[in-house]
């Protein structure tokens, strides 16, 4: 069994590895490069390997940097089986659509102002072309032993990132490889842990935040002295959320704020996303994943209000007083958010916060460096809000969290590979882990391949 380094590698985006076992090839994770112009290039460049060759996808969650590659190799030729969690078919339900939706938009807008190169601007895929991938999902059970292609195998263990996310372990009856996905939190407000595993012969694992610690404040404390201030002084507070995993533990960190008497009272929150509205009642049904009972979930649902129409969602850059905006994309990649930083992001009594990790060459990356303006929409908008990051809200474990889950191996694999990282966090991890657990570690490079021997 050999394996190849699709995505994922210099970057936290774009998660894509290939494994091959004799004449079965089967793609672990089918994301999408965000961030800098020249990996979001690699989106539209052809895969190393004929799409049509691959018999199998497994997914480790639903993140679009884990699964927003899928209709596009769906689109290409791909006919074989989408193996994932239940909640996790559940997420792409939304999540992929809603990818070719704005897809789409972002076409069409750039085609009516006229500010692509290429003439006429056209989406990587579309609406259609994500529901039709949908077609070829397949939910396994965490915990049970499934049949992938050919001789592998897999088995899923709760990862704990987001709602359905999975460590996955791929056995071909003679070794083992197991992908820790993104792996979550060990105290997380709302997600379990992630499940402990003791042995694999090789492990591909995340390095998000290899080269840092959390803080260790309160972070529903700190978010609501941002909100307070801000509000304090007349403004707005610009979330942008990721809609699966952030925009909930947002959602309750305000229910808690609220029931506590922690925000101004009065003061609006409101949910412009749809599809973190939808993905939020998925909490409900998935309540064996997470730590909040049926209670906890309603109040969860019901801590903001919810923007459903375009209409309402415009009108709400036309308000002029304190609120909070809780609007996707986690990175101001797209989405809702864009929009409203357009609005509020030149006001210097309003403030922009993040609450998770932002890549490089994003727009959010960008904000939290300092930059003076930001391009939306072919236009620069200039950028005097405050711009700020909780950190610690984060769902992906940091390097000590990241270190306890590696202490519970009975045995070292034979080789750990570091992916899913920034440079910088990547190569700190794999230091730590030679330094403190002596094991074996590589940083993966782009398209590299290593047998699995």
């Amino acid at each position: 069994m050999n394996i190849q380094f699709l995505g994922a590698t210099g970057t936290v985006t774009g998660s894509k590895y290939l494994l091959t076992s004799g004449d079965t090839r089967m793609l672990l994770d089918c994301g999408l490069f965000q961030g800098y112009k020249q990996l979001r290039l690699r989106n539209w460049a052809d895969l190393p390997v004929a799409p049509s060759s691959i018999q199998a996808v497994v997914l480790t969650h639903a993140h679009l940097d884990h699964s927003g590659y899928l209709p596009l190799l769906v689109k290409n030729g791909f006919r074989g089986k989408i193996l994932c969690s239940e909640a996790t078919f559940d997420l792409c339900k939304i999540l992929l659509p809603d990818s070719g939706r704005l897809l789409e938009e972002e076409a069409n807008h750039a085609n009516r102002h006229n500010y692509c190169k290429h003439a006429p601007a056209l989406p990587l895929y579309t609406e259609a072309d994500a529901e039709r991938a949908l077609k070829f999902f397949s939910p396994v059970e965490f915990g049970k032993s499934f049949a992938i292609c050919g001789p592998l195998r897999g088995q899923m263990a709760l990862g704990g990132h987001i709602l359905g996310a999975a460590i996955v372990t791929i056995n071909d009856g003679q070794r083992s490889v197991t992908f820790s996905g993104d792996l979550g939190r060990l105290h997380d407000a709302i997600m379990v842990e992630p499940t402990h595993i003791a042995r694999s012969d090789y492990l591909v694992l995340e390095s998000t935040y290899g080269d840092r610690l959390h803080n260790p404040a309160d972070p529903a404390i700190l978010l609501g002295q941002t909100i307070r201030e801000t509000a304090a002084r007349g403004g707005v507070t610009i979330i942008p959320a990721f809609a699966v995993g952030r925009a909930q533990s947002i959602l309750y960190a305000i229910h808690q704020l609220k029931q506590k008497g922690q925000l101004p009272s009065g003061l609006p929150v409101y949910l412009n996303s749809p599809m973190a509205t939808d993905a939020t009642a998925l909490y409900t049904k998935h309540r064996q994943l997470h730590r909040l009972d049926r209670q906890q979930c309603e109040a969860m649902c019901h801590a903001a209000h919810i923007v459903n129409s375009v209409e309402e969602s415009i009108t709400l850059n036309q308000k002029q007083l304190p609120m909070v905006i809780i609007a996707a994309s986690g990175m101001a990649t797209g989405g809702r958010v864009l929009h409203h930083l357009k609005a509020f992001g030149g006001d210097s009594r309003n403030t922009i916060l993040f609450a998770g990790f932002q890549a490089g060459g994003t727009r959010g990356a960008a904000m939290l460096d300092g930059a003076p303006e930001i391009k939306i929409y072919g236009e620069y908008v200039p950028l005097r809000a405050s711009v700020r990051q909780i950190d610690n809200l984060s769902a992906h474990a940091d390097a000590g969290e990241i270190m306890t889950w590696l202490g519970h191996f009975e045995q070292p694999p034979k080789r750990t590979f570091i992916t899913h990282g920034e440079p910088a966090a990547a190569d700190a991890l794999r230091h730590r882990i030679e330094q403190t657990l002596h094991w074996d570690c590589h940083v993966a490079d782009y398209l590299e391949r290593q047998e699995l021997a």
